[in-house]
């Protein structure tokens, strides 16, 4: 039995699995609240294919049907892989299910898929699996055709985030075709091999982003530099060109021509300071030299 997932660590999980997430204003708090079993314990993660036409069959997951109201999902999954966030408690998309293939998904003892359901909504002896499983509905016309590779990457990856938070093995993954003997969704892929690639996300795991600034300082070091390092700085130097704003080809001026005028500026600098201190020191000896008065 495990409790569901607060929003936030619903939100926390889907974003450390590298997905594109997006939340609607309000999906926190939209869910159908008590009916039913109400919501929880969760078992297991259940794909779903719209069977509509992007971008309406995103607000009928949000918004429901006349006959069904919404949300009818936890999250709606467009064919760019980008996710969008509709609820974090009970939603209308699993229905009435088979017992025996909850079981199988609670003891995770199948071997490549889930014994065959018998059962669908309404039928006697079937099992509320609103309360039971997060649901994702993926745009998809349910013509059989495959899904783009960022989408099917993205429902990957969301099977995997859930699965991590609660510590499941793909085995808690399963489609609404294994669910209901009604239903034929996901009809883009078989689930066994859905399972397969949810399990090897979650047997390679989340790798971090690598962050922006090292966190400590690179250590510093006082180790003198050799001759032959010397040398190789003065020649980079020399040949680096440095930037002259001037050139209205905004090309650069060669580093040794520029080192080359300000020694020669430099150098006019030296000479006439030299000459004032010649007039002065002269100034300084005739004065010593005259006469002076007594008082």
């Amino acid at each position: 039995m495990a409790t569901p997932l607060t929003a936030s660590q619903i939100l926390a999980a889907l974003i450390a699995e590298g997905l594109d997430v997006k939340e609607r204003s309000g999906w926190r708090t939209h869910d159908r609240g008590n009916r039913g079993d109400g919501w929880g314990p969760v078992h297991g993660v259940m794909i779903h294919h719209t069977g509509g036409i992007a971008p309406s069959d995103g607000d009928i997951v949000w918004s429901g049907r006349a006959d069904l109201p919404g949300p009818c999902a936890h999250a709606y999954l467009a064919k760019t892989g980008t996710l969008t966030l509709t609820s974090a408690g009970r939603a209308n998309h699993a229905g009435g299910g088979d017992g025996a293939v909850l079981q199988a998904v609670i003891a995770e003892s199948y071997t490549t898929r889930p014994p065959a359901p018998h059962k669908h909504d309404d039928s006697p002896g079937a099992v509320d699996g609103n309360a039971r499983f997060y649901g994702l509905e993926v745009s998809d016309r349910g013509d059989g055709k495959p899904w783009p590779a960022a989408q099917y990457d993205a429902a990957v990856r969301w099977a995997a985030a859930i699965c991590r938070a609660h510590g499941w093995t793909a085995k808690s993954v399963i489609g609404h075709k294994e669910w209901s003997d009604w239903k034929p969704d996901p009809a883009a892929f078989d689930m066994a091999v859905f399972r397969r690639d949810v399990q090897a996300r979650l047997d390679a795991g989340t790798k971090p982003k690598a962050p922006t600034t090292p966190s400590t300082p690179p250590e510093e070091t006082d180790m003198a530099l050799s001759d032959a390092d010397v040398q190789r700085i003065a020649a980079a130097v020399w040949a680096y060109k440095i930037p002259n704003p001037a050139r209205p080809d905004g090309k650069g001026n060669p580093a040794q021509t520029q080192a080359s005028s300000f020694q020669r500026s430099e150098d006019s600098h030296y000479d006439a300071l030299r000459a004032d201190l010649k007039r002065l020191q002269a100034t300084v000896d005739q004065l010593a030299a005259a006469p002076t008065k007594e008082k």
